[in-house]
């Protein structure tokens, strides 16, 4: 049965509530009714919804051959929760929050491919696990309601600071630089064990001997083969490919910070002095992204303003800039996307996937310096001028932002139980069970 409730969204916190169609009580005479378990500010959690989730969660727990707890402690358990889930969807209506058809019908149809199907499919897959569609499609309403109230909620308020940042990072480069993979030489004046004073100082003299005509652009190999005492003189001193993680101790915070061709400073160790160099370096391939630089103007309709009014409306502004007037000066008047307006409609360096797919099938299709015709998408009807197109490279970006996810959602699970702790503290809750 719940091979269909998949994952919808990245902080998907909401347990799916009744997914067969509910029951009522008869009384003694027959009568249907519908008995309250509980009192929750101005709503209610019926009897008849807890049963429906304790006949589910009993289930699960049989099906993983899970010890069941006594009846009465896992009801007051299953009652706690729908009483919290149902706080957190009155809260999220109070905000605002409300979740399209459109939008709904995008995460089932995303379920239904999932699940080898289409939209079209879903309530025969669900009708063979007995499961009602319209109170599935509700169930899955809520649960996006309950994600976008968390991210409201919870993911907004949870900081991360410059430092906490900066460790992260320092971390994951750390990590990152064991999985690449150097090619290094190295070149050793050995000592002997226990080493005098005297052969330690002439050893270190010859060493910086070497670095110096290293630095005066003597051949690295040429002198490895001249000075060095290693096994692999006669190979130009290489060690050959290795591991961040498999390089000599000596050497493993060292070489990371080199880059190819660069020599190390003398380094001293129990068997004598060395200098390293990195001769070549491989790492995870850099994130490159297509963006293109554009700027539109948004024209909304209204009760007011029809799709024909619109549209008539952006033909005049193309016309007027096509003749020569600001592009930037119009947009700043005329155009109603408040981000950008203010920006001359300047949306700046954009990747594939910011925008919706009708959107971003215009922008796709038009030369460097070409002005759209006016067209039409879900938030209204746009002009569209594609200033500049470029390969770049994203992955500091990108390592930024994941160090920045990575950080907040290791604050998730503590934040949100202080959160769920606040509005339930907050709520009025009276138990009629």
């Amino acid at each position: 049965m719940h091979r269909l409730i998949l994952p919808l969204v990245v902080f998907s916190f909401f347990n799916p509530l009744a997914l067969s169609a509910q029951t009522l009580e008869l009384s003694s005479t027959g009568e249907m009714l519908e008995g309250i378990a509980a009192i929750v500010n101005d709503g209610v959690v019926l009897k008849s919804e807890l049963q429906i989730e304790m006949d589910r969660i009993v289930t699960g727990l049989q099906e993983q051959g899970t010890q069941m707890p006594p009846r009465r402690a896992l009801e007051k358990q299953v009652l706690e929760r729908l009483i919290n889930q149902r706080i957190q969807l009155q809260r999220a209506e109070r905000v605002g929050i409300s979740i399209s058809d459109e939008t709904l019908n995008d995460a089932l149809g995303r379920i239904a491919v999932q699940n080898g199907g289409t939209l079209a499919d879903l309530p025969l897959l669900l009708a063979k696990e007995n499961i009602d569609y319209s109170i599935y499609r509700e169930t899955i309403r809520d649960q996006l309601a309950l994600d976008l109230l968390k991210r409201r909620d919870v993911i907004g308020r949870i900081g991360v600071t410059p430092l906490e940042l900066e460790e992260y990072q320092a971390r994951q480069d750390g990590e990152t630089m064991m999985n690449h993979d150097y090619k290094v030489s190295h070149i050793l004046i050995s000592l002997p064990s226990p080493a005098p004073a005297d052969a330690i100082s002439a050893a270190e003299e010859k060493m910086e001997k070497i670095y110096q005509l290293l630095d005066e652009g003597t051949d690295f190999a040429e002198l490895v083969i001249t000075f060095s005492d290693g096994q692999s003189a006669l190979e130009g001193g290489s060690l050959g490919w290795k591991k961040g993680r498999e390089l000599p101790t000596l050497f493993a915070d060292i070489v990371p910070e080199l880059e190819p061709g660069e020599v190390s400073r003398p380094i001293r160790s129990g068997s004598g002095f060395h200098i390293v160099k990195l001769d070549e370096a491989r790492g995870s391939d850099p994130i490159m992204e297509k963006q293109t630089l554009l700027r539109h103007i948004l024209i909304e309709t209204d009760e007011i303003l029809d799709n024909a009014a619109a549209e008539q409306k952006l033909s005049e502004i193309h016309d007027q800039i096509v003749q020569g007037d600001d592009f930037e000066a119009v947009a700043k008047v005329v155009s109603e996307d408040p981000s950008t307006a203010i920006d001359g409609g300047h949306l700046g360096w954009i990747g594939p996937g910011t925008f919706v797919p009708e959107f971003q099938e215009v922008c796709d299709a038009l030369e460097i310096g070409e002005l759209s015709q006016p067209f039409q998408t879900r938030y209204g009807w746009h002009i569209v001028e594609i200033l500049d197109r470029r390969i770049h490279d994203t992955t500091e970006e990108v390592e930024r932002e994941n160090a920045i996810m990575a950080i907040r959602n290791s604050k998730l699970g503590e934040e949100t139980e202080m959160w769920m702790r606040e509005l339930r503290d907050r709520a009025f809750v009276e138990y009629r069970m």
